[in-house]
């Protein structure tokens, strides 16, 4: 029997997840995240990589072998339908990395593991967390946000945005929200008393 409880942290982009995240590493907890599991994934000459060049055009690849990430998000986020194949694509390769380095935490002392996933639900990891924090802004605030933090047009955002999951199917299908239109602080304090609970009561 596992000893540790699996918390899947997820959100809408631009929503502030990241910063939640920083907060419930700070206390303590073991956190995993899933942008830094592609990152590994998405290696020169990998599997992953190749089977996304097949999909996406290999072009996609520079010529020193990496990933040209930029082109890649232009194609996979232009609609709805081409993220879900990025999805289905990459998401077993990120939950069976995932679940090997949950083993490696088997023997520590950590009461709780992080899966900080921006694509939980797509990729079905849902199933294997005990509980689901989701953090969630205004589609304005977002959008501010994510052009600010990636550099992006306006119409980029919104491409982004609109391929991500609704608000409401985050609140619905989530055992604790964090809405973050405030400031930075506000929701930093807000993730605190969440842990807080969740120490206590789980």
């Amino acid at each position: 029997m596992k000893k540790y409880k699996i918390l899947g942290l997820t959100g809408q982009t631009g929503a502030g997840k990241s910063t939640v995240s920083k907060v419930f590493a700070k206390n303590g907890t073991a956190v995993i995240n899933a942008d830094e599991l592609v990152a590994e994934l998405y290696m020169p000459d990998s599997v992953c990589l190749k089977i996304l060049s097949a999909e996406f055009g290999s072009d996609i690849i520079l010529p020193n072998k990496n990933l040209d990430r930029k082109k890649l998000a232009q194609r996979a986020f232009a609609t709805k339908e081409k993220t879900a194949v990025l999805g289905k694509l990459i998401h077993p390769f990120v939950l069976s990395l995932f679940l090997e380095k949950t083993e490696k935490l088997v023997n520590s002392d950590k009461k709780f593991i992080v899966f900080d996933a921006p694509q939980l639900f797509e990729s079905k990891a849902n199933v294997i967390c005990d509980y689901i924090i989701s953090v969630t802004a205004d589609e304005n605030i977002r959008k501010q946000r994510i052009m600010q933090r990636d550099g992006i047009s306006e119409e980029m955002a919104e491409s982004r945005i609109n391929a991500q999951l609704s608000e409401n199917y985050f609140k619905e299908n989530s055992d604790f929200i964090l809405e973050n239109n405030g400031t930075k602080q506000e929701l930093i304090d807000k993730a605190e008393g969440l842990f807080g609970y969740i120490r206590q009561v789980i």
